[in-house]
């Protein structure tokens, strides 16, 4: 008796065809997990958020007009203010005026925060009550 191993005609084939059903499988597997789990993770404390309006200024010969250059500069109107301690002083003066006026900052785009929060803090420490910000308005279309 003989025994006969293989194929008759000698040559071994090579199957070289990539098995891709267990990579599908982890795949599905993995997008069910972050589908159960992104929802918890982005859970956050309820709170009530400002809402986007857009207003447009109405300009008064009483409000202030305060300007932040890139560089920190202070400008009321088109009058450089040389230091805070001035500025606390003009808009004190301006401050018991009946109604009281508005001032509207304008900051450079490139200016530093902490540039504007001294014109802020000014403000509040000479006891303005309305401070606005002045901004354009976004670009239309695409």
């Amino acid at each position: 008796m003989g025994m006969n191993v293989g194929s008759s005609s000698g040559e071994d084939e090579v199957n070289s065809a990539i098995n891709t059903t267990p990579l599908v499988d982890v795949m599905l597997v993995m997008l069910i997990i972050f589908l159960i789990t992104v929802p918890v993770v982005t859970q956050t404390i309820a709170v009530n958020l400002p809402k986007e309006t857009n207003v447009v200024r109405v300009t008064k010969p009483e409000n202030i007009e305060i300007s932040v250059s890139k560089d920190g500069d202070v400008y009321w109107g088109t009058k450089l203010i040389p230091d805070m301690e001035e500025l606390v002083q003009r808009l004190g003066k301006e401050s018991v005026k009946n109604p009281q006026p508005e001032v509207h900052i304008r900051g450079d785009d490139k200016t530093r925060y902490e540039s504007v929060g001294r014109v802020i803090f000014a403000s509040q420490r000479a006891g303005i009550m309305r401070v606005n910000f002045v901004t354009e308005p976004p670009a239309r279309g695409g």
